[in-house]
């Protein structure tokens, strides 16, 4: 389905069956709604289960200009109203997760429930040059370039060797990728900062971290945990896509978080 939201071409995808609470999840740079079938398929019987692409990502439309992360979290403020859903838990990975972090800053009263999985509350100074980096070598080689590199960081090379036919089509979203949606968004990441932000968040929250994340050290999740009150930490044997590498851990444990928030 598609939707224009803030002058953006935006495809989503809504199991509303249940009728239930609703639950929106976000992806990852490069990724698209589909990271979140097996999660989809499992909520859908209790809650009207929202995921969408990111401006420039999967189906949804590249931004002509650069943009923010409040801007992606302007986004879903703004599909949320447009499908009528009064507030949402939202579950957001990667960028998804900084998404999560400033919506749940920004847009308070929509928000039922925040789950952070594999993201920092801010790029540091240091690592900045490399998302700048990474949207100019996208540019000039496309993002077939990135792919080998990519899925060394996502998941885990044990994880890799067992489950090929998961890493081919993580590897065939990347490349589907238009190199503009990625640069743009790798360009957002940069200035990526809510460190001030989270203390305001009294939302009940969930940071998921990988053991073997070395994009996103445990640290810079914990850091999260520790700035937003009350909020829950715990690490699953994973790399960066934890909901993928460790699919039946992740659920069961936001599925258990959820119950106890309703």
């Amino acid at each position: 389905m598609q939707v224009t939201i803030n002058g953006i071409d935006t495809r989503y995808v809504l199991s509303n069956e249940s009728g239930g609470p609703w639950l929106t999840f976000i992806h990852q740079l490069a990724g698209d709604l589909s990271v979140w079938d097996q999660q989809a398929g499992y909520f859908r019987n209790d809650f009207t289960v929202l995921r969408y692409d990111l401006r420039g990502h999967g189906q949804t439309a590249v931004s002509p200009d650069s943009f923010s992360i409040e801007q992606l979290s302007d986004d879903l403020a703004e599909l949320l109203h447009k499908l009528g859903a009064p507030r949402t838990h939202v579950v957001g990975l990667s960028i998804g997760g900084m998404v999560a972090q400033q919506f749940a800053a920004d847009h308070a009263d929509l928000v039922d429930t925040l789950t952070v999985v594999g993201a920092p509350a801010y790029i540091r100074e240091e690592a900045r040059p490399t998302f700048t980096q990474r949207a100019a070598s996208v540019r000039e080689n496309g993002t077939a370039s990135i792919v080998d590199a990519t899925l060394e960081r996502w998941l885990t090379a044990e994880f890799r060797q067992r489950h090929p036919e998961v890493v081919e089509q993580i590897a065939e979203t990347i490349m589907r990728t238009p190199s503009e949606g990625f640069a743009r968004a790798a360009e957002a990441i940069r200035s990526f900062d809510v460190r001030q932000k989270l203390v305001s968040v009294v939302k009940p929250t969930l940071v998921v971290a990988g053991k073997h994340d070395a994009g996103t050290p445990n640290a810079e999740s914990q850091m999260i945990a520790d700035a937003v009150p009350g909020a829950l930490f715990e690490t699953l044997d994973a790399a960066h896509l934890s909901p993928i590498e460790a699919s039946t851990q992740f659920t069961a444990l936001l599925g258990t978080f959820l119950r106890s928030s309703v």
